[in-house]
């Protein structure tokens, strides 16, 4: 009895902890959808990840756009200083914080799986372009772009 409700309890914290990134995003929860900004023209391999790209086990794949420097690596726990640019496999621009010209300063542990894996592998300086699945995305919540998404992100610092 007592296994079954500490399975409960750690199951419905899990689910609450996902929820909440996945609605916390890539910015506040209610400012969604995006005010239209100049949009940022999609790489040509954003419909599907390219064979030189590194696939993890969860889904996600990324490569290499600019090497960092130094050995720091952001965990959940820390605030980012993030560039970024995001678009859907159709090549349409959804976010970006370089049209608005104003690096995102963000809890990692917030932000949505995909992120928090993919950035976690980054040191300062470094750019990447992330394929990241529907499932580690926003699938599932309302008026977030659906599927898998294609974000260019430069890690600009660690707090």
């Amino acid at each position: 009895m007592g296994y079954a409700i500490g399975w409960m309890i750690r199951f419905t914290a899990a689910v609450l902890a996902l929820a909440a990134s996945l609605s916390a995003g890539c910015g506040d929860a209610d400012d969604w959808p995006r005010p239209k900004l100049t949009a940022i023209p999609a790489p040509p391999d954003v419909s599907v990840p390219p064979a030189d790209a590194v696939m993890m086990p969860s889904g996600l794949a990324y490569r290499i756009l600019k090497t960092g420097g130094g050995s720091i690596k952001p965990r959940p726990d820390q605030i980012i200083v993030v560039h970024y640019t995001g678009w859907t496999r159709k090549g349409e621009m959804f976010d970006s914080s370089v049209a608005r010209g104003k690096p995102l300063t963000y809890p990692l542990g917030k932000l949505i799986p995909g992120w928090i894996e993919g950035m976690g592998m980054m040191t300062i300086g470094e750019k990447r372009r992330l394929w990241i699945p529907g499932a580690l995305a926003y699938d599932g919540f309302p008026k977030r772009p659906q599927g898998m998404l294609v974000f260019d992100v430069e890690l600009l610092d660690v707090r």
